[in-house]
């Protein structure tokens, strides 16, 4: 049995999904109707991250576990998770990660909890597997709205370049360890094949949907007030100091590893965009 958290997110639907017939899968999520909404496949269970006792009961009889957590505003989620995993006696846990806890120079509140979530797992006494991305290609579709009605993409550090990661290729990674096609004790970091900027991406939009696109370029103020209206005040900053690390360079460098993992070179830009145009027609 081989149990996702975050399986109603992104790269955790994905991983659900690609799961589908190979081994019996169970999802843990906090609404179990969510799933069925979504149409996802396996047995979905009821499990908060706040509460150990539903976690405990999610997890037994599974063999291996996809961790995704999301708020680092609550660290015990975490804790609780492993701990539970270890009381039901999972085998092994593939960890989603991030790219920025390699980097000596992020400081910030989501990178932080991430080390912290990194170094519970390593001494929590279950094989791991940890997986670090860089940023998702999937972020674009934030701009999805604005291209619809506007013809804009309008984004922060416009010109500086991030080596994105199509999430397709991330959870072909995590299947492969979960199935034990990839090793436990490893980290992995996971780069796209090339690093773009948001004004580079915004032209290959344009080209993809054969319209015009503009790219109207933020200042770290302007990004910090629209984070800040949306997120509690300790993400904002995270984000802004996130931000600051792109525009000086920090997650340009390309990463061959999953190209080597996954026999194949890695999806670009270029190749989700048109798998994903229907977001933004």
């Amino acid at each position: 049995m081989i149990a996702v958290t975050g399986a109603t997110g992104t790269v955790g639907g994905l991983v659900a999904r690609l799961l589908v017939g190979t081994h019996p899968l169970r999802l843990l999520v906090r609404r179990p109707q969510r799933a069925g909404e979504l149409g996802l496949p396996g047995e979905a269970v009821a499990a908060d991250f706040g509460d150990p006792a539903s976690l405990t009961g999610a997890l037994r009889g599974v063999h291996a576990l996809f961790v995704v957590t999301a708020n680092p505003l609550q660290p015990a989620h975490d804790h609780n998770l492993l701990s539970a995993a270890r009381r039901s006696g999972v085998g092994h846990i593939v960890k989603l990660s991030a790219l920025a806890v390699a980097d000596e120079q992020a400081d910030d509140l989501i990178t932080r909890w991430q080390r912290h979530n990194e170094a519970r797992l390593r001494s929590c006494g279950v094989p791991w597997t940890i997986l670090r991305p860089r940023s998702f290609m999937s972020n674009s579709l934030a701009w999805a709205p604005s291209i619809r009605t506007r013809g804009v993409v309008q984004a922060p550090v416009g010109t500086s370049r991030n080596a994105c990661i199509a999430p397709q290729d991330i959870a072909e990674v995590a299947v492969r360890a979960l199935t034990g096609a990839a090793g436990e004790g490893m980290t992995y970091p996971l780069t796209g094949p090339q690093a773009l900027s948001a004004a580079e991406q915004t032209a290959v939009l344009a080209e993809v949907l054969d319209r015009p696109v503009r790219f109207v370029d933020m200042t770290l103020d302007q990004a910090y007030q629209a984070w800040s209206a949306r997120y509690p005040e300790p993400i904002a900053q995270a984000l802004l100091h996130s931000a600051r690390r792109q525009q000086e360079g920090s997650k340009q460098l390309t990463d061959p590893t999953l190209e080597k993992l996954l026999d194949r070179p890695a999806l670009t830009y270029r190749d989700w965009a048109r798998q994903h145009r229907h977001h933004f027609a």
